[in-house]
């Protein structure tokens, strides 16, 4: 994969990669013609896993990377990245704020953001879309931050990262998917639905690559906002929706798991 995506236009390595990202949440709803419900231990045990897998990518893809690039122009070590990180976490929290959404298992009374009449089939698709917009922006900051030619930004470790952030899409596809099912929707319909909630990836995905491949003085706190965001996502979102169901164990177990791939995705490709 990496000796395809050398020669390539960062923009174009982005949008790949985040395709790449979209299609394993296809694949992931697509488990919803197989079967009608997931057993809730597996379940929690594949949001634990896309936590540690999250949780890992934050700092190894993101914030390591970003801390190296100002210690290497001789600025203030510690501000850019905590500046991004702290942003990154706001940004996600307005847009929870704002965005009417559900999580699973929770009653409609639960629904956060602004109030609407939306059906909760809906909610619950808003609630994995939200994922994914971090994780398409991290995919697409690397890939953008590799063009500017800084030894701390490799096509490997972007590459790491994509494929990190796609494994962990299979389990939130199904996750979308198999719920909307059990709501009555056709097998068709509940694919469907899964499949689009991944589709916001590339989006943010090109425009992080577009914003720091024009800006290189952006990157570190690019970097950062996408690890602040990604971390916003998993303390707020997938460990709690993992832990609700009486298997600690397993989500836990699923959260080291995940953070060890991606360390090690990470540390052998970048």
């Amino acid at each position: 994969m990496i000796n395809f995506l050398t020669g390539l236009p960062p923009v174009y390595q982005a949008l790949l990669a985040t395709l790449f990202t979209w299609l394993v949440t296809a694949l992931g709803a697509g488990g919803v013609f197989f079967v009608k419900r997931i057993d809730k231990k597996l379940l929690d045990s594949m949001l634990g896993f896309a936590a540690g897998v999250m949780i890992a990518a934050s700092y190894w893809s993101l914030l390591a990377p970003a801390i190296s690039m100002v210690e290497a122009k001789g600025g203030i070590t510690w501000l850019p990245p905590l500046v991004g990180f702290l942003s990154g976490g706001f940004f996600l929290w307005i847009i929870d704020k704002i965005l009417p959404h559900l999580h699973m298992g929770l009653p409609m009374e639960k629904a956060e953001g602004i109030k609407t009449g939306w059906q909760r089939s809906m909610l619950l698709i808003l609630a994995i879309t939200l994922h994914n917009i971090p994780e398409g922006l991290a995919v697409g900051v690397a890939f953008g931050a590799v063009a500017h030619g800084l030894p701390e930004a490799t096509l490997g470790g972007a590459v790491a990262l994509a494929f990190g952030i796609g494994l962990q899409n299979f389990p939130e596809g199904l996750a979308v998917s198999a719920p909307l099912r059990r709501e009555g929707f056709s097998r068709l319909k509940a694919f469907w639905y899964g499949q689009l909630s991944g589709i916001v990836e590339p989006v943010a995905g090109v425009a992080g690559a577009v914003a720091v491949s024009m800006a290189e003085p952006i990157l570190p706190y690019a970097l950062s906002f996408a690890a602040g965001a990604m971390i916003y996502v998993v303390v707020e979102e997938l460990i709690p929706e993992s832990q609700t169901s009486g298997n600690s164990d397993y989500s836990t177990i699923g959260t080291m798991l995940g953070f060890a791939l991606m360390m090690f995705l990470d540390v052998a490709l970048g």
